[in-house]
């Protein structure tokens, strides 16, 4: 038994944060967990939870449309902001319960509040001051607003599911998925939605086909995209908001959301009383196994500046709990980590895009298809499927799989337990299809693709 307060306090309670109390204590440590805001952090309150929920809403709109091709009689109903907003918000307090109970079922104990560092192994909270063996800092991201004239017009992603009142007129700035996503969430909910992004083209970091892809879909769903654009200043006369562009065209819109990016939530943290260093992008710097500058304080999830995911966080919470309290010399494995676009239709993805592959393996193969999915052929939409297959030509195993259409984010799951066993473009080809389905176009294609 140390000589201090806990074994581990672990300072934010969103997934990692949790994740690693939870099991460390589940070792027996002596936990603590601080929190100043809600319990389960960005993805149960402004993340991945309502943004789900809201996609869910969304997708409705177009399904009431698509309906009449197979002979229902579905007028277009009304839709009432307010409603699902109040139940998205009794959902959220729902988890909100479920994740306390959770951290007091394993004993672990829950301190309310800011916790601020005053040293290597000291935390106040108020007037209180805990003492631990080691800190974990999981206080994951929050969303950057950059400052430019009327920057206090905008909201961001934390404010835009709790609007008093529907944007009727919304303009989006930014072009990852946080900003491709709202632009489907609100034209599909019936706003007249522009995005904007300073790039000629969103979604950097993909592969290139799905992100043409994604363009093209998007657009044809009616979203105003603007490429090679960005706001000047932002005005507002009392009632509605006058966005200029760096073109010198003008929108005007009931809000502006910027999803221009998030930054590690350090403010106030008390990193000047200790000694550990920040990335040039100002996230807190770790080693393999989570460890700062500073060897009693650890860092995991989104305040690392790495991959931005929940199940990434929930991993390297895990892994640290098992590390550091369970005896268990576990890392968390990087490679061909899935990953979802929930825009309209929804993009997956696993391993490597294609400038990737040809800088990693050099001679690839690609196979790719675009198809209209079965049930346009009778709703009457043109929304198109797009499926691309990266195969390293010396060893015939997958290495890439691209897929923008219905249920691809379920649909990539599957493939990517497939990729992680190693799986060659000969085991895709001669596993049989479940029929008629998108996903059987994945184990069908067997053309290699050639430009024409």
């Amino acid at each position: 038994m140390s000589n201090f307060d806990y074994d581990l306090l672990v300072i934010g309670a969103g997934s990692g944060g949790v994740r690693a109390a939870r099991m460390a204590a589940g070792f027996g440590a002596r936990v603590a967990i601080a929190e100043d805001r809600y319990m389960g952090g960005t993805c149960v309150n402004v993340g991945c939870v309502p943004k789900k929920l809201y996609v869910y809403a969304a997708q409705y709109g177009k399904g009431f449309g698509d309906a009449q091709g197979f002979g229902w009689d579905s007028t277009q109903p009304r839709f009432d902001w307010s409603t699902l907003r109040d139940n998205k918000k009794d959902e959220i307090s729902r988890l909100n319960v479920i994740y306390r109970n959770l951290l007091k079922g394993a004993n672990a104990q829950v301190i309310d509040g800011r916790a601020v560092i005053v040293g290597p192994h000291t935390v106040s909270v108020g007037e209180q001051q805990y003492t631990a063996e080691k800190i974990l800092i999981a206080t994951g991201g929050w969303p950057h607003i950059p400052d430019f004239p009327g920057s206090e017009y905008v909201v961001s992603s934390n404010e835009i599911f709790d609007l008093d009142v529907f944007p009727q007129n919304l303009v989006i700035v930014g072009g990852g998925y946080i900003a491709v996503e709202f632009a489907g969430i609100f034209n599909g909910l019936g706003a007249k939605t522009t995005q904007l992004y300073r790039g000629p083209l969103f979604l950097r970091g993909f592969d290139a086909d799905i992100r043409a892809h994604a363009a093209q879909e998007i657009a044809k769903s009616g979203v105003d995209l603007r490429f090679d654009v960005n706001v000047q200043s932002i005005t507002s006369d009392g009632t509605s908001l006058r966005v200029r562009l760096t073109d010198d065209s003008e929108l005007e819109a009931d809000a502006v959301l910027y999803a221009t990016g998030r930054k590690a939530n350090l403010a106030g943290l008390g990193l000047e009383n200790v000694n550990i260093r920040l990335s040039q992008q100002g996230a807190i710097e770790v080693d393999e196994e989570f460890c700062t500058s500073e060897p009693t304080i650890f860092a995991l999830g989104d305040v690392t500046g790495g991959i931005e995911l929940t199940p990434v966080a929930l991993a390297q919470g895990m892994a640290f709990a098992r590390r550091n309290f369970g005896g268990l010399d576990q890392q968390v494995d990087y490679d061909f980590i899935p990953t979802a676009v929930f825009c309209q239709p929804t993009i997956g993805t696993v391993g490597f895009t294609e400038e990737e592959a040809r800088a990693r393996f050099g001679d690839i193969r690609l196979f790719k298809s675009s198809f209209r999915p079965m049930k346009h052929t009778l709703s009457g939409s043109d929304e198109k499927a797009f499926m691309k297959i990266i195969v390293d030509a010396k060893t015939d195993r997958v290495v890439g799989v691209h897929m923008m259409g219905p249920d691809a984010g379920e649909i990539l799951q599957g493939i990517a337990v497939a990729m992680r066993a190693g799986a060659t473009k000969a085991l895709f080809d001669t596993t049989i299809g479940i029929h008629p389905t998108t996903a059987e176009e994945l184990v069908t294609m067997r053309e290699p693709w050639t430009e024409s």
